[in-house]
Parts: structure tokens; C-alpha cells; sequence
């Protein structure tokens, strides 16, 4: 409900193309493409053309839009040279209106407020340094296969990165956080190799960048929200400090009581997947050990979801705004390719809810439909708490709902029958 249609739409025709048509075809080449006596959950399986597939589409829908911001960056980089050497060379003759007067009050009142109490540069500089030489000793004792040299080497190119995503987050406001971290696991991953733990280096690099990058975005906008509202920076920054060491404390609370209560958290048929996990995996999989991970003719299928996940973004891009509404966005159908269908439908079944209220009433729906999205979403997530709680108490719930194929029921009802 709170999600724009076309990015529901998206996913249910990912859903629709993968497991409506692709998935159930490359599962008759069973015996074929892939040996038919491995796990569901094995990559040289039908899992591995859900997952890579998946990841094809993401990074070449990524890469797109990594480009396309950060040719945005740069070209806006450049204007704001050039429109400031012009405002330094040719002064200001006219008057300006009584509006425009009381516009450069505002903002000079808030630039002077600001720039009065700004964190200096040698604190900025060298708490970077400090945090880089600390991560360098320490993460190499928790991540043994993350060498020392790797983390130095991410903390020497992560200020332009970070940069670039900061710049580009202000012009877009698109986070390309996760590209870098990919970025990360490739190089290093590959770096390392496979007989000295690529996978696992390739994946704690991508946390180091992410959190880098991503912070520096954040970061950004916290300022800048604080720069319009005459907020301190010295109180903005100390706030984050407060809640970046709360979240030191209570993210890996929250993780113990998760994984206490759900042993099988992470695989796929838990009911708490994570497919992320699997698709950070496999991309770190694929840059250490490259094709040789994929099972047939896999690498061939991301080849062309990759060309058309950049195809789609070119065709939108040339389409325009208002015609673009009618073209899917690869990355959103890009998610079902490994989640499932089920995430889809629950998309499409909010947006179709919120569709019917703005014919019905269109000025309620856009006032309260974010209010009730965010209460749904709220009521979901509380009702997490007591359910891990009943989960540790061993508390197993009155009834159990499952869809399944015709096939598997009919073998369900044969069984029983027996």
C-alpha cells in the first residue's frame, strides 16, 4: 500500500515469469541441465538458476543505475564549478524580490549557523583513520580469512566511493550502498582466491564498504535535514554516535532471540528465509570460483537477464516519466526469482486494496493509506516478539496452512489414503 503500483506490478510479473513459466520448465530438464537426485536447496540445482538468475538482473540493474547516478554526480559536480566561478566573476546588478530577499536570509541564517558549529576537519580526518587502524587489527581475529591488507586497501578507496554515493544519494535519492558492497565482494573474493577463504573475505569486505558507504549517504541526509531545521551538527552527530553504539547492543540481542527461537533461520524453507543471504552467498561463490558453481546453461540465462535487466532500464529511461509507468523495474521483478511468488501476491493484493479505496474516495485513500500500510506493518512486527517468545517456550501453533502443486497433492492424498 505504501509501494508505488508499478513496483507491485513488477513483482508479480517476476513472480509470474519465473515461477509460472521458467522455473517449471527447467524443472522437466531435470536429469538433463542438472543431476535429479540433488537437494531442492542445492546451487548446482534448480536453486542455483533461482539465485543467479535473480543475481543477474539485480546487477545488471545495479550497474545501470550506478552508472546513470554517478554520471549525474559528475555532470552535477561540474555545473556547480562552473556556476560558482560564474557567480564569482560577473556580479549581481538587479534587485531582487521581497521573496527572494527573505530566501537568502533563511539560507544565509542557516549557512552561518551551520558553519559556526561544524565538526572540524582534523576531527573528521582522524577519527576515519582511527576507525580504519581499529578495524585493521580487529577484523582480521574475527574474519580470519580478511587479511589486513584487504581492509586497508577497502579504507583507501571508500572516500571516493563514499563520496560519489553521498552525491549521488542528494541528486537521486538512491542509495547504491549495495553496488558497492558488491563491487567489494568480487575484488576481494577474487583477491583472496578459493584455497584461502575468498568466499568469506569477498563477504566481510562487502560489510566493511557497505557500512562505509552507506553511512556516509546517511549521514548526509541527517545534516542536511538538520541544516534546514537550524539544527546543531555537534548535537546531530552526537545522536548518531548514541544510536549507532544502542544499535552495537541491541542488534545482536535481537539476532540471539531470532535465532534461538528459529533454528532454521537462513534456509530457504524456514520461515524466515533471508534470501538475501543466499544471493550475497552466491555472488561471492561465483567471483571466487566463477562458472565453474553455476549448473548448465545457467551462465548462458544470466547473460541475457542481465542484457535485459539494462534493455528495460534504456527503455524507460527513453520512454520518459510518464510512459514509463508501464514498463516493470528489473530489480523489483528480479526479487521473486528467489523469494517466491507469495511476496508478490501480498504486494499486489495491498495495491489492488489501495487502488479500489482512491476510486472510491481518493483524497481519504491518499491521506490514510500510508497510515494504515504503517499499521500493518507495525502490528506485524510486534507480533514477532511474542511469537519468538512462544517459539523458545516450545508453544506450537493449533494449525498449520500449506499450499502445494497439484502433483505433490495428489501424492499427499495417496499417502493419507494408504
Amino acid at each position: 500500500m505504501i509501494c508505488p503500483h508499478i513496483i507491485n506490478v513488477s513483482l508479480l510479473v517476476g513472480g509470474i515469469l519465473s515461477w509460472g513459466i521458467m522455473w517449471p520448465l527447467i524443472e522437466n530438464r531435470k536429469g538433463d541441465w542438472y543431476p535429479a537426485d540433488l537437494a531442492p536447496t542445492s546451487l548446482q540445482g534448480l536453486q542455483g538458476y533461482k539465485v543467479f538468475i535473480g543475481i543477474a538482473m539485480i546487477l545488471g540493474d545495479g550497474l545501470y543505475n550506478f552508472f546513470k547516478v554517478l554520471s549525474r554526480t559528475l555532470a552535477g559536480l561540474f555545473f556547480k564549478f562552473h556556476e560558482r566561478n560564474a557567480n564569482m566573476q560577473i556580479p549581481v546588478t538587479e534587485n531582487p524580490s521581497p521573496c527572494r530577499k527573505a530566501q537568502i536570509y533563511d539560507d544565509q541564517r542557516r549557512t552561518q549557523l551551520y558553519l559556526n558549529d561544524r565538526i572540524p576537519n582534523w576531527f573528521a580526518i582522524g577519527g576515519y583513520v582511527t576507525f580504519a587502524a581499529i578495524s585493521t587489527i580487529t577484523l582480521p581475529h574475527i574474519f580470519h580469512h580478511l587479511k589486513w591488507y584487504h581492509i586497508i586497501v577497502i579504507y583507501i578507496f571508500a572516500p571516493t566511493l563514499a563520496f560519489c554515493n553521498a552525491f549521488g544519494c542528494g541528486l537521486t535519492d538512491w542509495s547504491l550502498a549495495s553496488t558497492y558492497g558488491k563491487i567489494a565482494i568480487f575484488t576481494i573474493g577474487a583477491w583472496a582466491g578459493a584455497s584461502h577463504g575468498g568466499i568469506f573475505a569477498g563477504l566481510a569486505a562487502c560489510g566493511v564498504m557497505m557500512n562505509i558507504v552507506s553511512t556516509a549517504s546517511d549521514l548526509m541526509q541527517d545534516f542536511k535535514t538538520g541544516y534546514l531545521n537550524l539544527a546543531s551538527p555537534h548535537s546531530m552527530f552526537v545522536s548518531q554516535v548514541i544510536g549507532t553504539a544502542m544499535g552495537c547492543v541491541i542488534s545482536p540481542c535481537v539476532f540471539w532471540i531470532f535465532y534461538k527461537a528459529f533454528p532454521d533461520i537462513g534456509y530457504p524453507t524456514s520461515e524466515y528465509p533471508a534470501p538475501y543471504a543466499t544471493v550475497y552467498y552466491s555472488m561471492a561463490r561465483l567471483g571466487v570460483e566463477g562458472s565453474s558453481a553455476l549448473p548448465k546453461n545457467c551462465l548462458k540465462l544470466c547473460y541475457a537477464f542481465f542484457a535485459a535487466a539494462i534493455l528495460i532500464n534504456l527503455i524507460r529511461d527513453c520512454l520518459g516519466k510518464k510512459r514509463s509507468w508501464f514498463i516493470p523495474l528489473p530489480m523489483a521483478m528480479a526479487i521473486p526469482f528467489y523469494l517466491g511468488s507469495y511476496f508478490a501476491i501480498d504486494m499486489c493484493v495491498g495495491s489492488l486494496i489501495l487502488y479500489i479505496w482512491q476510486k472510491v474516495n481518493i483524497s481519504k485513500a491518499d491521506a490514510f493509506g500510508p497510515a494504515v500500510a504503517s499499521g500493518l506493518i507495525c502490528g506485524d512486527g510486534m507480533w514477532t516478539l511474542p511469537s519468538s517468545v512462544l517459539a523458545l517456550a516450545g508453544v506450537k501453533p493449533p494449525i498449520c496452512m500449506k499450499f502445494i502443486s497439484r502433483a505433490t497433492n495428489s501424492k499427499v492424498n495417496k499417502f493419507l489414503g494408504s
